[in-house]
């Protein structure tokens, strides 16, 4: 739909003069706070291996209780973003913003502490629980602080720091695990919460939906249930490698079953949480399938790139974490820029190169082996955060551009739903065919593994290699044949991730506007206004 030009003429500013002034401090701020929650969920990653050793120097922990370690963040963090959005227009964004970062920081003090599996299982859920109420609110102040012909430009710098925190967080683990004990990269979080609040405090500026209208409590309890049970599903089907799995089916199926309930009910009540016809605009929809698509192939190469880096390369945490420097180099670089592109060629064409940049990375995995030069990697990697820059900008400025500045946390909310949704589901899916590919390629070379632990051996080519050290040298052997089937089931989950980027291309290429036909004036100037609608009085929104 096109906004009359009469509208945006007549729409005036809306951002005092005093917050307009400090903007930029404040979207430091915001990137900061979004930097340690981001950060934090794949920061765990890389310590796996100490947790797993026996106190001190860990916690003991088995393979299920590291798992839930890092799932039980993804899990309640996935499952409160759309409320915690909510939550934000309703009683202020500033305020949820505080109370969620104050929550993570102190379950971020309390998790460095655990003494045990389970307490660490426990603090990881609460720090999730404080991430879902920071992770929209920054989105959310950022649209209220920026004015629409600016908000392209902050939107990417705010991407850009998704992506750098992504590939940064390994290497800040490798860095504290090589001087520090296994509580420091949780401990690191505090002086930052601590700065992150005092500078919140001086120079955020609270704002929420002047007239939120009446509380939808039915249609907030069925969006936690049905994500929770989703995401579960997901998460179980991946620890499995299985999805028929009948608890994987129960969850997953049902998830879907209670959020199609709470479509049901979103579009029949008087006072709806979020408004579902925006689901209707074939351009709103394909942005936030992008985000998902595209985070669902970055989450699946950075989970099995990690294995390949460490277990086959033999590289340590730290030369892993900083392989990936250049798709954080990529990030910072071109998603603040990606505006550019939008307004030279159009939301479409940028998008759909993005989506193709990215399956160019992801399919050139199929081509690596044990040798291959790090120069390549490096590149790879470079490519790859270059598409994904040019994607996650403009489509974040789409969603969040179709909604009235008063609903910016319920778009944030949607935005970051679909995003880690998509990021579970290709952890899962994709670690589930790595697993399942592995151990196929694997089980006819463990005819020198003792009986009792072959069936361990074969579940991931860290096991394998585990046993194979302790059989000092007749397992030289089968550690060949452990790279070399971790190899040929990564290059499988390669051609996988890259199919769905390819996906993500054909969506956004089908369904995002195209270059707007006539010279956009100045509050169009990121190219998709003209689409998707004016969030300022006197504009108009799609319905």
């Amino acid at each position: 739909m096109s906004i009359p030009p009469g509208a945006r003429a007549a729409a005036a500013p809306r951002i005092p003069e005093a917050v307009h002034r400090r903007r930029w401090a404040i979207l430091v701020v915001l990137m900061f706070s979004l930097l340690i929650v981001v950060l934090d969920n794949s920061i765990l990653n890389v310590a796996v291996k100490t947790i797993a050793s026996p106190a001190p120097t860990g916690l003991g922990a088995t393979q299920s209780q590291l798992e839930w370690a890092i799932n039980a963040y993804t899990l309640v963090f996935a499952g409160l973003l759309f409320t915690a959005g909510l939550l934000g227009d309703r009683i202020g964004r500033k305020k949820v913003l505080l109370f969620g970062i104050l929550l993570f920081g102190t379950g971020s003090a309390l998790a460095a502490m655990s003494g045990s599996p389970a307490q660490l299982i426990t603090w990881r859920a609460v720090m999730g629980f404080g991430a879902a109420f920071v992770m929209p609110a920054t989105l959310a102040v950022l649209m209220n602080v920026f004015e629409r012909e600016e908000q392209p430009r902050a939107i990417g710098i705010w991407a850009g720091s998704v992506g750098v925190a992504i590939a940064v967080g390994p290497i800040t683990g490798g860095l504290l695990l090589e001087h520090f004990w296994w509580g420091s990269i949780f401990l690191v979080n505090v002086p930052v919460v601590i700065v992150a609040l005092i500078a919140m405090m001086l120079l955020v500026p609270d704002s929420r939906d002047p007239n939120p209208g009446r509380t939808d409590p039915l249609g907030v309890l069925l969006s936690i249930l049905g994500l929770v049970l989703l995401v579960y599903g997901i998460i179980r089907g991946g620890q499995l490698a299985d999805f028929t799995d009948p608890v994987v089916l129960a969850s997953s199926i049902g998830g879907l079953a209670v959020l199609a309930g709470f479509v049901w009910h979103e579009k029949r009540s008087s006072h709806p949480a979020i408004d579902i016809g925006y689901f209707r605009e074939p351009s709103f929809a394909a942005a936030v399938a992008a985000i998902a698509l595209v985070f669902f192939a970055l989450l699946g190469v950075t989970f099995f790139s990690a294995f390949y880096m460490q277990s086959v390369r033999g590289w340590s945490a730290l030369q892993s974490g900083l392989m990936l420097l250049p798709l954080a180099a990529s990030q910072m670089i071109f998603a603040p820029r990606a505006r550019l592109f939008v307004d030279r060629f159009g939301v479409r064409a940028t998008c759909t190169a993005g989506m193709l940049l990215v399956a160019v990375g992801l399919s050139s995995f199929m081509l690596f082996d044990a040798t291959t030069p790090v120069w390549v990697l490096c590149l790879l990697f470079f490519v790859q955060g270059t598409g994904m820059a040019h994607v996650m900008t403009p489509v974040t400025v789409a969603v969040m551009q179709s909604l009235p500045r008063e609903k910016a946390g319920s778009g944030s909310a949607v935005n970051n739903t679909f995003r880690q949704v998509g990021g579970a589901l290709g952890v899962a899916v994709l670690g589930s065919v790595l697993s399942t590919v592995y151990r196929r390629g694997i089980e006819g070379h463990l005819g020198a593994v003792p009986a009792g632990t072959r069936q361990a051996a074969g579940e991931s080519i860290e096991a394998t290699l585990g046993i194979a050290d302790r059989m000092g040298p007749a397992g030289a052997p089968l550690i060949a044949s452990a790279n070399d089937a971790f190899l040929k089931a990564m290059h499988v989950t390669a051609a996988g991730s890259a199919a769905v980027a390819l996906l993500g291309a054909l969506v956004v290429a089908l369904f995002l506007p195209g270059r707007p036909a006539a010279a956009p004036g100045p509050e169009a100037a990121d190219g998709t206004a003209a689409t998707v609608g004016d969030n300022r009085p006197g504009g108009r929104t799609v319905q």
